[in-house]
């Protein structure tokens, strides 16, 4: 699918993630309507901080992808949505697991019903690699079992299925795109990146975290966010689900290590109780194949790798430790 003289919808725009694939679309040349997150403040998140040219070329609809009169309103006129909006989470999904259901499994319900309503060109559904649980065999398959070890990781089980039975009911032309553990600018402090690189950029030498054995696949943001684009460019991509990751897996306390190198700083890590998920529900290991992702689009990770790694971790750093940036996090306080 050819991008040009598309109308792209952008839901969770105001996000992490949503922020960048929104600037990178309008740095293309596209047409894009951002979906944020209505409030009193008139905030559209991360976007706010984009320089005036992006912000100039945006639409942006203020709204609630829990209301479906919304949803539908936002998509009018649109050809292509990608659907990132929602609760992620996961130690919040705990005390609050039935806003992750309204959120996360009954917006993207308004999402495809919109599409199918409105005869959309395409939709990609975000979903996650907490999907997948502890994994069963290594490297992660988009084939391997769907386990919901958290609150949050069954919403977004809830919402894959939901998307993809629209594709085999309706003929409603999803694709569920699947990251693993992305990274980067912009990251909330509640992801173990940014919580290990403000606590240092704030003078700590002990580092409090969750349990350091459990491994993570991370992939670096500009690398999710071409899997992003090169999916919906991708024709082979409809009813297909594809996994986003950079095919390295390193321990969380191993990339605690080093970023503190990367920084400079000798560190020590201390295992805050408060941090843990309970025992059943951590997920110990995530590694993916991202061959389906190369075969099928042609998207590879350009932060592949150990060197990979640390070149993004660099990046990071380098935006975090601005003390512009800096200033928008709390190091003192366990983010959620």
């Amino acid at each position: 699918m050819d991008l040009n003289n598309q109308k792209i919808l952008v839901t969770g725009a105001d996000g992490f993630i949503g922020s960048h694939l929104t600037e990178s679309l309008v740095q293309n040349g596209y047409n894009v309507r951002a979906f944020v997150f209505y409030n009193s403040f008139n905030s559209w998140g991360w976007l706010d901080h984009s320089s005036p040219r992006i912000k100039n070329s945006l639409d942006v609809f203020a709204g609630d992808i829990r209301d479906p009169h919304g949803v539908k309103k936002a998509m009018k006129g649109c050809n292509v949505v990608f659907h990132l909006a929602a609760l992620i989470a996961i130690p919040y999904s705990y005390h609050s697991p039935d806003t992750y259901v309204d959120t996360n499994v009954k917006g993207t319900l308004n999402i495809v019903q919109a599409a199918r309503e409105l005869e959309i060109d395409k939709i990609i559904h975000t979903s996650t690699s907490e999907v997948y649980g502890t994994a069963c065999f290594v490297p992660i398959s988009e084939k391997h079992p769907l386990q919901g070890q958290s609150p949050y990781s069954a919403s977004k089980i809830g919402a894959d299925q939901i998307a993809m039975s629209f594709y085999s009911s309706f003929n409603t032309p999803v694709t569920i795109i699947r990251p693993f553990n992305t990274y980067g600018p912009r990251q909330s402090a509640r992801a173990v990146i940014p919580t290990i690189i403000t606590q240092i950029a704030s003078g700590k030498k002990h580092i409090k975290l969750g349990a350091l054995e459990p491994t993570r696949d991370f992939n670096y943001i500009k690398d999710t966010v071409n899997g992003f684009i090169t999916i919906a460019e991708s024709d082979k991509s409809v009813g297909e689900v594809i996994n986003i990751g950079s095919n390295y897996e390193i321990a969380i306390g191993e990339t605690a290590m080093l970023i503190g190198k990367i920084m400079g700083n000798i560190i020590e890590l201390e295992e805050d109780t408060e941090r843990l998920r309970p025992p059943k529900s951590e997920v110990e290991r995530l590694w993916a194949d991202n061959s389906k992702a190369k075969n099928l689009t042609g998207w590879k990770p350009l932060y592949a790798g150990r060197a990979g790694f640390q070149k993004g971790l660099e990046e990071t750093v380098n935006w975090f430790t601005n003390p512009e940036n800096l200033k928008f996090y709390k190091p003192d306080i366990y983010n959620l």
